[in-house]
């Protein structure tokens, strides 16, 4: 099946005192999923949300929460975003040893597995996974904090995965806008992380229809 666009607002950019509001907001103006920045204050410097925060999310939304372990021991953290409700439990390749054992672990529990990789990081590291991921996150700025400049160098990245994987979903986050959308979509990348630009948006609904008609044209249309 070719892949389809799927847009995702950051929720760290969003009203954490509206939480529940704000989610609400993101999924009327047509979002997909809703991007859950997690951040444990040692793999990356920031610190941000936890299982709680998700727990009390999903009180209030039946979204698809996308939760992005900026973590360093991923595996401790499972069950617990499980028991929180969580969609899909993204980890990132530089954190384990053992990753395919931890998507094992997230299947077992019910969620989709994602494996994130650093702008640092060799693309061919998560290869030998690909096939066992329901989706694979090439961040387009360091990961830890929002607001950063989308670093075109990882774009090289997408495009070898989309080669090599063509129905597997390809997520991009960092910096990603209108004046930088078509550059990841021709790419390959399907699943769209945006903080800023969409909250920081006149009509937050025009620009996730922008995305989603970017990743039609040149991802869907062309598998």
């Amino acid at each position: 099946m070719a892949p389809q666009p799927k847009i995702a607002p950051s929720m760290l950019s969003s009203d954490f005192s509206n939480l529940s509001s704000e989610a609400q907001r993101m999924i009327d103006a047509g979002a997909d999923y809703l991007h859950m920045d997690v951040m444990d204050g040692h793999f990356v410097p920031n610190l941000t949300m936890g299982a709680p925060v998700i727990k009390s999310l999903r009180k209030h939304t039946k979204a698809f929460l996308d939760c992005h372990l900026m973590v360093t021991n991923p595996a401790q953290w499972v069950d617990d975003f499980a028991d929180a409700g969580a969609s899909l439990y993204c980890f990132h390749i530089e954190a384990t040893d053992d990753a395919s054992g931890l998507i094992d672990k997230i299947h077992q529990k019910g969620m989709k597995a994602g494996v994130a990789v650093k702008p640092k990081t060799p693309v061919e590291s998560v290869f030998g996974i690909a096939d066992k991921v329901d989706q694979i996150l090439i961040m387009t700025v360091e990961p830890g904090f929002g607001g950063q400049k989308f670093m075109h160098d990882c774009i090289a990245k997408v495009k070898v995965l989309r080669e090599k994987y063509p129905e597997l979903d390809i997520q991009v986050d960092g910096g990603l806008a209108p004046d930088t959308i078509d550059i990841a979509t021709e790419a390959g990348a399907n699943v769209i992380v945006a903080g800023s630009s969409i909250y920081g948006a006149g009509s937050p609904q025009q620009v996730i229809e922008l995305f989603k008609e970017s990743v039609r044209k040149n991802v869907t249309c062309k598998a």
